[in-house]
């Protein structure tokens, strides 16, 4: 009997414990894990049906399970760097245990391999944005004619433009999207938010300081770029509009402008048709220095 409870105690403590499984998404990268001797696939399209059996069985028993994506290089790096053995599945799993903290990962819902691999991708992709703009910005250095921090300073200014942004668009759910022509790459980040009716703004708080990073990246380095909302709310018409990046700043777009840029076929400049039910206007008055550069960042010469 007291062994049966013991049996019985383990199973209600493996329901307790969270799990993380490396997928290795696509065909390239599990390629390359092939030339390891103690990985025992060979196939992908094998592989993946037998992991998303197996999330489906973990999730059946009642498991907690995080999908973080598998990248051979940064294993073989991590496994010199701490002296592993890479060809073995015990190196593997302390490294899948590292990205559960601090890479790409994604919860296991119930959801089929098809729907969770781009969420996973998609991911990686704001994880590695949010780590190039946040170092772009500490690499700009100190104001030559005041010593300020030029990223620190523009940082602070982002975040004072989101929340004046986010205040002012009214109750209901925000879509934003911020981009940046930055130099030697593109960047582009994006943030959800809601509304309720007695004024509080719900927000991923990770996702604010991605998006903030962006933005002050565009305006330290004084890049091309933008910022679209798009604003949706009960028996209202969805709203759309935007800004330009102008320096530290940020200049309304016009209702024409906003119209033109989701109305216009990117590759043939034809016109589209606009979404039905959906207003294309200029963005509300944000009061106060918009439009004038910010004291924080005035003068900056780098």
């Amino acid at each position: 009997m007291a062994h049966t409870n013991q049996q019985s105690m383990r199973r209600v403590l493996r329901r307790e414990i969270a799990g993380t499984i490396g997928l290795l998404a696509d065909e390239h990268d599990f390629t390359a894990m092939r030339r390891y001797r103690s990985f025992a696939f060979d196939d992908h399209t094998t592989y993946l049906r037998q992991v998303e059996a197996l999330l489906r069985t973990l999730s059946a028993q009642g498991n907690h399970t995080t999908v973080a994506l598998f990248d051979p290089e940064e294993y073989a790096e991590f496994c010199a760097d701490t002296g592993l053995e890479p060809d073995t599945p015990s190196s593997r799993t302390r490294f899948t245990a590292e990205l559960a903290a601090t890479g790409a990962a994604v919860p296991y819902e119930g959801q089929p391999l098809a729907e969770l691999v781009p969420d996973l991708i998609d991911e990686a992709v704001r994880l590695a944005t949010w780590e190039y703009a946040t170092t772009r910005l500490a690499q700009i250095g100190d104001c030559a004619s005041c010593g300020e921090d030029i990223g620190r300073a523009a940082f602070s200014r982002a975040m004072h433009l989101l929340k004046r942004i986010l205040d002012s668009a009214g109750p209901g759910e925000r879509h934003l999207v911020c981009s940046v022509s930055a130099e030697p790459q593109a960047l582009a980040s994006v943030l959800h938010a809601d509304q309720d009716t007695e004024g509080a703004t719900r927000l991923d708080e990770s996702e604010a300081l991605e998006f903030a990073t962006v933005l002050a990246l565009g305006m330290a380095t004084r890049s091309p770029g933008g910022l679209v909302m798009r604003t949706t709310a009960p028996d209202r018409t969805e709203r759309v509009y935007g800004w330009r990046l102008r320096g530290d700043d940020l200049e309304p777009l016009t209702a024409g402008e906003v119209f033109d840029a989701y109305c216009t076929d990117m590759e043939s400049g034809d016109l589209v048709s606009p979404e039905s039910g959906v207003d294309y206007c200029a963005p509300p008055d944000l009061g106060g220095d918009l439009g004038k550069e910010s004291p924080a960042t005035h003068g900056h010469t780098h």
